[in-house]
């Protein structure tokens, strides 16, 4: 595979592996403890990562969803380091390059009992690395991918919102999915669609 197309090679395995991590998982969501197979408008994703399902079966999906998770963390990682060198401003090519890096890490480890944790640093970083590329999008005049950046900052305020709130969690799964497709859209846009600028000014 080429350096060129290694994010979307990634990105498509990570996304294969984590629907295939849903296919076979065993069952049980937060409400019924009895259901079968994964729902997506009841399920959380990181209901496949425990080595039992909530039903109290074997979690097959684990491995699946693991290894899902560790290339959707590498495409990100790369992704920021990528994006971080069309950046002319140094002080933002470091926030963007080690911020998004470190977000990507701390998502990854989500995957551990520590989940909570590890997505609440990860959130800090990821918010602040993708504000600084919001900034400076605009700053370039690419406002569709501008309004992007916006769409899917406010997908993750609205998630973090709920999450911490404990209010209309009856919907968090779904706003969930939604961040992930957003966020893959998002950093694929950003990946190719900025190639041809050099360096976006400060």
């Amino acid at each position: 595979m080429s350096r060129k197309y290694s994010i979307a090679g990634t990105t498509m395995l990570a996304v294969l592996l984590l629907i295939i991590a849903m296919a076979v998982y065993p069952g049980g969501e937060r409400d019924n403890a009895h259901s079968v197979g994964f729902d997506w408008t009841k399920n959380y994703i990181s209901n496949l990562f425990p080595a039992k399902a909530i039903n109290g079966a074997s979690n097959t999906s684990r491995p699946f969803a693991i290894a899902g998770m560790f290339f959707i963390s590498l495409s990100f990682g790369i992704f920021f380091y990528n994006f971080s060198k069309k950046i002319n401003s140094k002080h933002a090519r470091l926030v963007i390059r080690y911020g998004g890096i470190a977000a990507a890490l701390f998502e990854f480890f989500a995957v551990t009992p520590y989940h909570d944790l590890m997505l609440t640093i990860a959130d800090v970083f990821l918010l602040l690395s993708v504000f600084y590329i919001t900034v400076f999008l605009f700053k370039a005049r690419l406002v569709l991918l501008g309004l992007l950046c916006c769409l899917f900052l406010a997908c993750m305020y609205t998630l973090t919102y709920i999450y911490f709130s404990g209010s209309l969690w009856n919907i968090l799964p779904v706003i969930q999915k939604v961040q992930i497709v957003l966020g893959i859209i998002w950093m694929l846009s950003l990946e190719y669609f900025t190639r041809n600028v050099e360096k976006i000014p400060a």
